[in-house]
């Protein structure tokens, strides 16, 4: 079974990644003060500008869009941005926002490209970056390290306010130490395809000392697959062999693999900075408004279903109706919250650290 595959396309990850962006927008201001700090005067003549974890292209335009920016205020060379997700997303509505009119949406001078593989691979050439980015997309783990996880659907576990299942402290050891190697792989990646001197942005959701940004947003789903295994909709095998294949690390989880005592990649890279903060959800702030509950459980449903289904979808592939059983699992997930807000509590917390290609 794959592990993981694109978000929902067709524009439906574009229109529901407000949360996502929010986190985003927090960090833009270190990419605008590393840019102006950087020396363009070496090889290669292109400068390189790289985002892994593209989805549909509506957050990383924006950010490339602040970033070709501030790079153009100290340097004439030709930029090319490239935009890279998995070979199953649907890049279509990437394409169509990069040249709408014809034209670059970045202005002159800047070419564009779209690179499918895994972030954990090296994709582009030696020494041809500038500047990387990732938002988010390193939380998605890249492979399954167990078959199973009988007890909740994310190796976290479920939330201290719901308390609905659990998680043994060997399983989640294993899901830990995949997204070591995750992180290890993706850095070792990223330091050969940048510069000497190139810099590197990571933010990825995560957990903090407060809230985990899993909380909430797993508990409902879930709730709503333990109601399709009551009901008979879907067997206990589908439920405890499903789960999703994403790890929400601590602050010192993501900056081990550079800060810790003997660091695999503290020879690559120096950490310039790093922040956990807390950004606020649009339609969690919507409704604490305007307490249209509907409204909320909407939004709430289309922002978690955006990137949750498809691997949903990749468990259910043996069902003959998947697309009748997905349905009815995320209606469910509307129904609970908006019969039962204060339930599912979402806090959207996140990690980022900026880092310098040592060389």
């Amino acid at each position: 079974m794959a592990v993981t595959t694109g978000m929902i396309g067709r524009g439906f990850y574009n229109r529901n990644s407000a949360p996502q962006w929010a986190a985003i927008n927090y960090v833009l201001p270190w990419i605008v003060e590393a840019a102006s700090g950087m020396d363009f005067a070496d090889p290669p003549a292109t400068v390189g500008l790289a985002d892994f974890g593209c989805s549909e292209g509506g957050n990383s335009i924006a950010v490339m869009t602040t970033l070709v920016a501030a790079c153009k205020e100290h340097t004439t060379r030709p930029i090319q941005t490239i935009h890279s997700d998995l070979p199953t997303n649907d890049f279509s509505e990437l394409f169509k926002r990069l040249r709408p009119e014809g034209r670059s949406v970045f202005g002159e001078a800047v070419q564009s490209a779209a690179v499918g593989g895994s972030m954990y691979d090296q994709l582009l050439p030696p020494r041809s970056v500038h500047f990387a980015t990732t938002f988010n997309a390193i939380g998605f783990l890249g492979a399954r390290p167990l078959d199973r996880l009988p007890g909740y659907i994310l190796p976290n576990g479920p939330s201290r306010l719901r308390g609905v299942g659990a998680v043994a402290e060997a399983e989640h050891a294993a899901f830990e130490q995949q997204a070591a190697r995750d992180l290890e792989a993706f850095l070792t990646a990223r330091s050969a395809e940048l510069v000497p001197g190139g810099k590197l942005l990571v933010e990825v959701f995560g957990a903090g000392a407060e809230h985990r940004t899993c909380d909430g947003i797993y508990d409902v789903l879930n709730d709503a697959l333990l109601a399709h295994v009551s009901d008979g909709t879907i067997s206990r095998n589908v439920y405890e062999t499903f789960y999703q294949p994403v790890y929400f690390r601590t602050l010192d989880e993501l900056t081990a693999p550079v800060t810790a005592p003997q660091a695999q990649c503290a020879g690559l890279f120096r950490m310039e900075r790093v922040e956990s903060y807390e950004v606020p959800v649009p339609f969690v702030e919507d409704y604490q408004g305007s307490g249209d509950v509907d409204v909320y459980a909407n939004a709430f449903t289309n922002f978690l279903r955006a990137f949750t289904e498809p691997v949903l979808r990749l468990h259910l592939g043996h069902d003959p109706d998947p697309s009748t059983v997905v349905t009815s699992i995320y209606d469910h997930i509307k129904g609970l919250l908006r019969a039962n807000p204060e339930r599912y509590p979402f806090h959207y917390v996140a990690h980022a650290m900026l880092l310098t290609r040592i060389g």
